[in-house]
């Protein structure tokens, strides 16, 4: 028998593990030595045994031969991509390949360090990412306010008094652009200390914990937000303490606000006037409070704009850059905004998608026009993708164009451990190993975290399969043109030395691959660890509570805090013409997540597929009775662009006139290799997902309060 401790990297609240291994048995339970999650575990983190050994995983590479995927080695996976893929390239340039990779690939090192080599190498303009279908507007609204993409405030859970959750369900998602394990204790705590306010369509578990809930109408939450900022103005309770030197365009601000009283906002948000002027000044009387949005506010129509007024609130109301408020990250290793000196401000739209015009942001574009840019001839057009851990036809909105669209492609490889419902399609599949097979550091999640920690985990078994980053790596010289025998070390070599000679760093003698790159990033980093310092701390390193970072963590031209940014104000006359018409009409879809989920990429696993965690549609007992529907029935929900049938689950946990369905299922499409899922698929919510309905300044489509019409089946 033997014990391993290590991160969970199944979801962003990198708990630690404690692993207990016994001939063919892993048992799985909370580190309680753990420096950050301290002993807590869901139940996906104690299924990381079950991931391990799941039958279905690939581990092999697989090439489709007259339509069948069968194994082949690795020598012939790579021959046959230089042999497909580089004439694609040659004869129609580096824009016919594509490049989409999935939110798992945030989950891995290899991800965060190789993957813009491989997109260098690459060369192409078309690029996505999952990133596109749940937080860019997010991203995009710090970046204008802060200067940097990467600079994104959390709230500072464990010091404050009053948190108010927008379209966030952090006891579900364990955070999510905010890398917090335990909330439910946390959320228990700050209820000990003071208030914990929900506002999102459904009663979610977080809902159930918090002080209150308020049912909004879907999409409308920036008209909330611009109802408190009216009273805050009107009845002078904006203080910005002391971020006030660090911030412009706080008069801009208070003029757009005064168009926005709360008796002109109730009917569209579906709050009484009362209910929003109380929301503001109860948080505005706190002495610590922290305004956070999540999925519901970044994946409807005004993603940007709320995202913008979630910030905008926490500032006037003084809780910027402030212990309680929502404060700045200070990762360990790799994060932009802990360099000394100035950096570029950030911009956006260097260029625009072919076929719709779509801006480029953070050099990808939005994946709601990626099946455009694959079915519309012309130069540029794509013919070639890469996909790396990313399942867009269950996960993209329009799911059933972007499945034709990829089955229509000349070649496609992907990076994936599953024969899924997006790999079938690929020509070659090159898997990677379990994450109890791979070293992990949560470089990117880290730069989130609530609380400042390091921590590495060491590969508990050896790996029949290559590293990822060694796969990466060598598809990266293919495409270099170096050949599939390309020398892998002499080009991780050569990475590290260009990331020493940049960082003023050197590694230490003996590391390779990703334990090389990250003692380069942590000796340039704000705490000037070792790689061998954070490997010895079994639990992790505590690297202290949040600390104020202005304004050195700014990279605006101004030098200050933008509060009111043209890229985002831009998109204010929309809004207005919104609010200048009559409240929505008919019933509007959102989506839903479940603790034993991950997206798409946690159903085949027999432990988390089962009990509750059920494919459903969740309809108000109202709207039940009248379209005759009753739970355990079929409902047919039909949009512009596509329709399903799914099982009814009455509850009067939805608002009346909202439905709801669950992420990341519709595992019945042919050709996969996932039994468990296929055996209990759902229905792809994405189906009904309209590319077309689009947050305006980021082309990121609203996956939420989508009109859909709502009948028995």
């Amino acid at each position: 028998m033997s014990t391993a401790f290590l991160t969970c990297p199944l979801c962003e609240a990198t708990c630690g593990l404690e692993l207990t291994i016994r001939a063919e048995e892993i048992r799985v339970r909370g580190d309680r030595e753990d420096v950050f999650s301290r002993g807590y575990v869901c139940p996906k983190g104690t299924s990381i045994g079950a991931l391990h050994s799941d039958p279905d995983r690939l581990r092999r590479p697989l090439i489709k031969r007259d339509g069948v995927h069968v194994e082949v080695s690795w020598d012939e996976a790579f021959a046959e991509i230089e042999a497909r893929l580089l004439p694609i390239v040659r004869e129609q340039g580096a824009d016919a390949v594509g490049v989409y990779f999935g939110n798992p690939t945030a989950h891995t090192l290899a991800g965060a360090l190789y993957l813009r080599a491989l997109l260098k190498a690459v060369g192409t303009k078309n690029v996505f990412s999952a990133g596109s279908v749940d937080q860019i507007p997010k991203v995009f609204s710090s970046a204008y306010l802060y200067g940097d993409p990467a600079t994104i405030p959390v709230p500072d859970l464990d010091r404050t008094d009053h948190l108010l959750v927008l379209g966030g369900n952090p006891l579900v998602s364990n955070g999510s652009l905010m890398t917090a394990p335990d909330m439910r204790g946390r959320i228990a705590a700050i209820r000990e200390r003071g208030t914990v306010v929900v506002v999102d369509p459904a009663r979610t578990r977080t809902a159930e914990a918090a002080t209150e809930h308020i049912a909004i109408r879907p999409g409308t939450d920036a008209l909330l937000l611009l109802g408190m900022l009216h009273t805050i103005f009107a009845e002078r309770l904006d203080d910005l303490r002391d971020a006030a030197p660090h911030v412009t365009g706080v008069d801009e601000v208070r003029r757009i606000a005064a168009d926005y009283a709360p008796e002109i906002v109730a009917a569209h948000t579906g709050i009484d006037a009362e209910t929003i002027k109380r929301l503001a000044r109860e948080l505005a009387a706190a002495e610590r409070a922290a305004v956070y949005g999540r999925m519901g506010t970044t994946t409807q129509e005004f993603g940007t704009l709320t995202s913008w007024l979630v910030d905008v609130l926490n500032t006037v109301t003084g809780n910027l850059d402030r212990p309680g408020g929502i404060m700045f990250p200070l990762a360990a290793a790799g994060q932009p905004n802990s360099r000394p000196g100035r950096r570029k401000p950030f911009r956006h739209g260097r260029w625009t998608s072919r076929v719709t015009g779509l801006p480029e942001i953070m050099g990808e574009f939005p994946v709601a026009t990626l099946a455009d840019e694959i079915d519309t001839p012309g130069a540029g057009q794509v013919r070639a993708l890469i996909t790396m851990y990313g399942n867009p036809c269950v996960s993209a909105p329009n799911a059933g164009r972007v499945d034709a669209a990829l089955a229509g492609l000349d070649f496609m490889v992907s990076l994936d451990v599953y024969l899924n419902e997006t790999t079938r399609h690929a020509d070659v599949v090159l898997p990677g190993p379990t994450p109890l097979e791979r070293g992990h550091y949560d470089l990117l999640l880290y730069q989130y975290a609530v609380r400042n920690i390091a921590r590495w985990s060491e590969p508990v078994f050896e790996t029949p399969v290559p590293q990822e980053w060694v796969t990466m790596v060598r598809l990266t010289g293919v495409l270099l043109g170096l050949g599939p025998d390309a020398d892998v070390a002499a080009l991780d070599a050569a990475m590290a030395a260009q990331v020493a000679q940049l960082s003023g760093k050197s590694p230490a003698e003996g590391l390779t691959g990703p334990e090389r790159l990250l003692d380069i990033l942590l000796q340039a980093g704000p705490y000037g660890l070792t790689f061998a310092e954070v490997r010895a701390a079994e639990h992790g390193i505590d690297l202290g509570p949040l600390r104020p970072r202005l304004p050195g963590v700014l990279a605006t031209a101004s030098g200050k805090v933008d509060l009111a940014p043209a890229a985002i104000t831009a998109d204010l006359p929309r809004l207005a013409a919104m609010l200048a018409g009559p409240p929505a009409a008919g019933m509007v879809l959102i989506g839903r997540r479940h603790l034993r989920s991950n997206n798409s990429w946690m159903h085949n696993l027999a432990a988390l597929n089962g009990g509750s965690n059920t494919c459903t549609v969740h309809i108000h007992p109202d709207d039940a009775h009248r379209l005759g529907l009753s739970t355990g029935d079929r409902a047919e929900l039909t949009t512009r662009t596509g329709k399903v049938l799914a099982p009814v689950e009455v509850t009067d946990g939805i608002r009346p006139g909202v439905v709801s369905l669950p992420h990341g299922w519709g595992h019945d499409l042919p050709d996969t290799r996932t039994a468990i899922a296929t055996a209990r698929p759902g229905v792809n919510s994405n189906l009904l997902g309209d590319d077309e309905r689009l947050d305006v300044p980021t082309g990121t489509a609203a996956v939420n309060g989508i009109p859909v019409r709502v009948a028995p089946a």
